[in-house]
């Protein structure tokens, strides 16, 4: 199976300038199989859209608990979002270009952005990296931050290692993953 590995935070990504004084900042990489697509927005839809259901109920708790102190729905962010341009997931679309594909939003209790880049290595091996880099402007944001941190490296994991199983599929490849 192919799976997920955290990794140094790259430092060309257009993030960089945002690691300085970050309250988050980490990065997530996984193997792009053979024949999948370099499109970055085809590969962020993959990542971030259609869930597992898991991941959908605990952002439906996280917007039901966070509610009741004034911070944004993920539907609250979609929809602000899609007022303004492209929507992945919930997560609005800032910019895009060649290797680099950078979303995000700003809230009351913190500003987090979501980096995607794509990367190709030796022998033509080519990985995605999922960059999060988060700010905080408040205790709420730190505190909601400390709850939500182990959640969010299991949700990026997870989120990556689904998307890998479906640019496998859908690029037809015969690549099998390695064992783990």
């Amino acid at each position: 199976m192919l799976k997920a590995q955290a990794v140094a935070v790259p430092p060309d990504s257009m993030l960089a300038p945002l690691y300085v004084g970050a309250d988050l900042a980490d990065a997530y990489a996984i193997r792009l199989p053979a024949g999948a697509s370099d499109d970055l927005e085809t590969l962020a839809r993959a990542t971030f859209e259609r869930p597992p259901r898991w991941i959908r109920a605990l952002t439906r708790m996280r917007d039901a608990i966070m509610a009741t102190v004034g911070v944004k729905s993920s539907r609250a962010v979609r929809a602000a979002g899609a007022a303004r341009g492209p929507v992945i997931g919930f997560f609005p679309l800032l910019s895009k270009s060649q290797g680099e594909l950078v979303m995000g939003a700003d809230d009351r209790h913190l500003d987090f952005r979501v980096a995607m880049l794509l990367r190709a290595g030796a022998a033509g091996i080519r990985e995605v990296v999922v960059v999060t880099v988060v700010h905080c402007h408040n205790r709420l944001g730190r505190i909601y931050l400390a709850v939500i941190l182990p959640f969010h490296r299991a949700i990026a994991r997870a989120s990556l290692e689904q998307a890998a199983k479906r640019w496998l599929s859908e690029s037809g490849s015969n690549l099998r993953p390695a064992a783990d």
